[in-house]
C-alpha cells in the first residue's frame, strides 16, 4: 500500500547522463563537429592544422641547394647555376624558382631551360696527357683538332681549366661541376706545376722579378709571385719548373715573355694533387682512382666521395 505523504525520489540517473554527455562534448577537438555513428569510426578533423600536414612546408636544413644539386648534376658550376636561377631558367615540379636559397627534396622534379635536370649516380673523373695541336673545345669553326675527337665521354664532362692548343700534359676531365668549379674559382689556390723551355738563359734579375711578381703581362693585368726552379741550361736555352696558383689566360707564356723569355715548350706536369706519369702515354688517358678522387675533393675542402 503506497503512503500518500512518500517523498518521490529525484530523477539522478538521468541528471547523471546528462553530466557525462557534456562532460564528453567538451573534450571534443575544437572548430570540429562530431559526425561519428554508431558502429563507425569518427571522421577526421578537417582543422587547418590537420591540412597543413599533408603537404608540410620543408625545414630549412632539409633537402639540398638548388645550385649545389644543379652543378652535382653536371650541367654547370654553382656561379653558372647561381645565373641560370636569376635568370628564372630553372623551375621545380612546375614553378619557376629565382629563390637562390631554394632546396630540392627527394621527389622534386627539376628542369633547366624545361630540360629535367637528374642527380649523377655516377661522376666521370679522367686524367687526359695532352698533346700539342688540341683544343680544349668541343667545336671549332676551323676544323681544327679537338682534344673531344680522342675521348669517350659523355656531353657534360669538360676539361677543368685548359690549356693552349700548343701548351701539352696533364688536363682534368669530369662531370662533377662542383669540383671544377672549386678548382678553377679565382683565389681557390690550386697549384699548377709546369715544365717549360725557354730561349736564353735567365738571370738572377730575371729570376727575382719571376719570384716577386708585379710586372705588367699586358691586358692591365701584372703577374702574381712564381716559385720557380732552373733545372737545366744549355747552348741557347733552359729548362725552368714553375708553380702558379691562378692560371689565367696564358699566364704562363705572357709573364715569360714580360721577362725577356719566349717559351718554346709547355707542359703541365701537376694539378692540385694530382700528377702526370710514364705510364700515360701521350695522347692517352686513364680514369682517377678512387683515392685520388678523394684527395682532390679534400684538395679544395669538400667531403670525401668515391665515384
Amino acid at each position: 500500500m503506497t503512503t500518500r505523504n512518500a517523498k518521490k525520489k529525484p530523477d539522478t540517473p538521468q541528471k547523471t547522463k546528462n553530466q557525462a554527455t557534456t562532460k564528453r562534448s567538451r573534450v571534443k577537438t575544437k572548430g570540429a563537429r562530431s559526425t561519428a555513428r554508431p558502429g563507425k569510426p569518427p571522421a577526421e578533423p578537417t582543422t587547418r592544422a590537420a591540412a597543413s600536414k599533408s603537404a608540410p612546408a620543408a625545414p630549412v636544413g632539409d633537402g639540398e641547394r638548388l645550385n649545389r644539386f644543379l652543378a652535382k648534376s653536371g650541367l654547370c658550376s654553382r656561379r653558372e647555376a647561381d645565373k641560370l636561377i636569376a635568370d628564372g631558367a630553372i623551375s621545380i615540379n612546375g614553378q619557376k624558382v629565382q629563390d637562390m636559397g631554394r632546396r630540392v627534396l627527394p621527389g622534386d622534379v627539376v628542369l633547366a631551360n624545361g630540360n629535367r635536370v637528374s642527380p649523377l649516380a655516377e661522376h666521370t673523373y679522367l686524367l687526359y696527357n695532352k698533346p700539342t695541336g688540341q683544343l680544349c673545345t668541343r667545336r671549332d669553326d676551323r676544323g681544327r683538332d679537338l682534344i673531344y675527337k680522342h675521348l669517350e665521354v659523355g656531353p657534360n664532362v669538360q676539361s677543368v681549366g685548359r690549356l693552349d692548343m700548343d701548351s701539352e700534359g696533364l688536363l682534368l676531365l669530369t662531370d662533377d661541376g662542383e669540383l671544377a668549379n672549386l678548382m678553377t674559382r679565382p683565389g681557390s689556390g690550386v697549384a699548377r706545376e709546369y715544365r717549360v723551355r725557354v730561349t736564353g738563359h735567365l738571370s738572377l734579375d730575371a729570376l727575382e722579378k719571376l719570384r716577386k711578381g708585379g710586372m705588367d703581362i699586358g691586358d692591365g693585368e701584372t703577374s702574381d709571385p712564381w716559385d720557380v726552379v732552373v733545372d737545366s741550361e744549355k747552348a741557347g736555352h733552359c729548362w725552368l719548373t714553375v708553380v702558379i696558383k691562378r692560371g689565367r689566360n696564358r699566364e704562363v707564356r705572357r709573364t715569360l715573355e714580360a721577362a725577356g723569355h719566349t717559351v718554346r715548350r709547355l707542359i703541365r706536369t701537376r694539378f692540385g694533387p694530382l700528377k702526370l706519369e710514364d705510364g700515360v702515354p701521350k695522347g692517352s688517358s686513364r680514369h682517377l682512382t678512387v683515392g685520388e678522387v678523394k684527395q682532390l675533393r679534400r684538395s679544395v675542402g669538400l667531403g670525401e666521395k668515391a665515384h
